[in-house]
């Protein structure tokens, strides 16, 4: 009984977060840091019991996959070199700068442990961040590169995290193998992904029922992160190269129907473990803070204050020197990329906002060493860990949209523009089918004419088919079918040949499923 309250209280205080961040009108991860820290420090509230590895494994799979699943191929591969040097050579020298950070503050620490914070809070979570910028519609390459980024990261984070963790348990550290094992487990990480991405392509074409359907897309991260793990690869590779092998097939093999049911079920579940893992770093912050008797209050806010400066000052170096430097010198590298704007520099810079991925870390540290021994300053990294979050989130996801318009970043039309052309195509092939089945099936004139003048209103008001004139009648029916299908595969064909973005096609797509369910 008493797993059952705790199980309702977490799920009423999620509703209650998730409503507040609505009301408000800012992305929900702010409210969950805020809200999940005020409830740690309610007195009696009771505490839930978890495995941090299982909680790792629970929360991180699911959140990744529905992210690489709605990531563009066509945009990451097109920006593959600005996302590798935030990915990978941001999260390397994150780790890096914030590990001597806190040796220079806590000589006490071992340089292992404080390298394990740098790989905690190095991966930026992009949920805060593309939930404002699309908003805002600020340009397209400025979104798909955060979330490339944020997709590679998490996987690169996770894997110096690996590889920190246990140098402290085992006590000893080797450049070369970590090297060797860095890129050994996340070559492997992708093609175990790959594999089971096409297998699992491979079985849904032959499932056939909506919810088993839905069920197995459920599955599909956990059995990838598991297989990649158990096979000493990364699991977090394995789950992103299985979402975008997945995602890129998703158009022809995915049913309107499981796609209608799948969106909101990914989506609650995306929300409940994000909910989940911020309240319960909540309720351990007051027994983690109050464990802290050695630091003082002023020495603690010394610390956060100074890490949280330090993840986010060399976020700024970073993309500051990888943007410019290699245009004062090189010709030819101005030719192939010209400079960005300087204010979506600044904008990239800024996105730097940490998430449940440090959460998730944090919380999964061991307690004790090989030796038996408490792992060494494990209550300050989670401590530290919170703070980073809290800043990052709240300071800069906060300011990020008054920041955009002070800066005046343009206004990103590119897919406004795609989207309109798309439908125009979609139209015409939604007419040539209309024709051609009230030929063969010989429907009257006055039906068929009644259809056209609907598909052609639905370009001009911009509204759904079915919602200008709703014929009941077969023939009708099977016009409006017909037409609908022909939209599809018009719609994919284009998108296949790149004449319209991964965002067009969601959004074009959406509209089409659900006047397939209406029909």
């Amino acid at each position: 009984m008493q797993l059952l309250e705790i199980i309702l209280f977490l799920m009423l205080s999620a509703v209650a977060l998730g409503w507040v961040a609505r009301h408000f009108q800012f992305p929900y991860p702010i409210a969950l840091v805020i809200g999940g820290g005020a409830l740690g420090f309610v007195p009696n509230l009771p505490q839930f019991p978890f495995d941090p590895q299982l909680l790792l494994v629970l929360v991180l799979p699911p959140i990744l996959y529905q992210a690489a699943l709605l990531t563009s191929w066509r945009d990451f591969k097109a920006s593959i070199r600005p996302i590798s040097l935030l990915a990978i050579g941001l999260v390397i020298a994150t780790t890096l700068a914030v590990g001597a950070a806190l040796k220079l503050v806590v000589p006490e620490i071992p340089w292992a442990a404080a390298f394990v914070l740098g790989a905690i809070v190095s991966p930026p979570d992009a949920v805060a961040a593309t939930a404002i910028l699309s908003r805002l519609s600020v340009p397209h390459r400025v979104v798909t590169v955060l979330e490339g980024e944020s997709l590679v990261n998490d996987a690169s984070g996770l894997v110096l995290y690996k590889f920190a963790v246990a140098a402290v348990l085992t006590g000893t550290f080797s450049l070369l193998d970590a090297s060797a094992g860095f890129v050994g487990v996340s070559i492997g990480g992708i093609v175990v992904g790959v594999l089971l991405g096409r297998l699992f392509v491979f079985i849904h074409r032959h499932l056939g029922d909506t919810f088993i359907e839905v069920l197995t897309s459920l599955l599909v991260p956990y059995v990838t992160y598991i297989a990649a793990e158990s096979l000493h690869t990364s699991g977090v590779l394995a789950v992103v190269a299985a979402g975008l092998v997945r995602g890129r097939y998703s158009p022809e093999i995915v049913s309107a129907e499981m796609r209608i049911i799948a969106r909101s079920a990914w989506n609650l579940l995306v929300f409940l473990l994000n909910s989940l893992i911020f309240i319960l770093i909540g309720l351990r912050l007051s027994e983690v803070s109050g464990r802290l008797t050695q630091y003082t209050d002023g020495q603690l806010f010394l610390y956060g204050t100074l890490v949280s400066v330090v993840a986010i000052a060399v976020r700024f170096a970073w993309i500051y020197l990888a943007t410019y430097l290699p245009l004062l010198f090189s010709r030819k590298a101005r030719r192939r990329s010209p400079a960005p704007p300087g204010a979506e520099t600044f904008i990239m810079s800024w996105c730097g906002m940490r998430g449940i991925v440090s959460l998730a870390a944090a919380l999964a540290l061991p307690d004790f060493l090989e030796n038996s021994q408490p792992f060494p300053q494990r209550d300050l990294i989670i401590f530290l860990t919170f703070v980073v979050i809290a800043v990052t989130l709240v300071v800069q996801g906060l300011t990020l949209a008054p920041l955009i318009r002070k800066l005046k970043v343009g206004t990103d039309w590119s897919g406004h523009e795609e989207e309109l052309h798309a439908k125009f195509a979609l139209t015409k092939a939604a007419m040539a089918a209309i024709d051609e089945v009230a030929a063969a099936e010989k429907i009257p004139e006055v039906i068929a004419e009644r259809i056209r003048a609907e598909f052609a209103e639905k370009v001009k008001l911009d509204m759904p088919a079915g919602e200008v004139l709703r014929g009941v009648s077969d023939p009708a029916r099977r016009l409006r079918d017909a037409a609908i299908k022909a939209e599809r595969r018009e719609l994919i064909r284009i998108w296949r040949e790149n004449r319209i973005s991964d965002d067009v096609l969601h959004h074009l797509e959406e509209d089409l499923d659900y006047q397939e369910s209406r029909l």
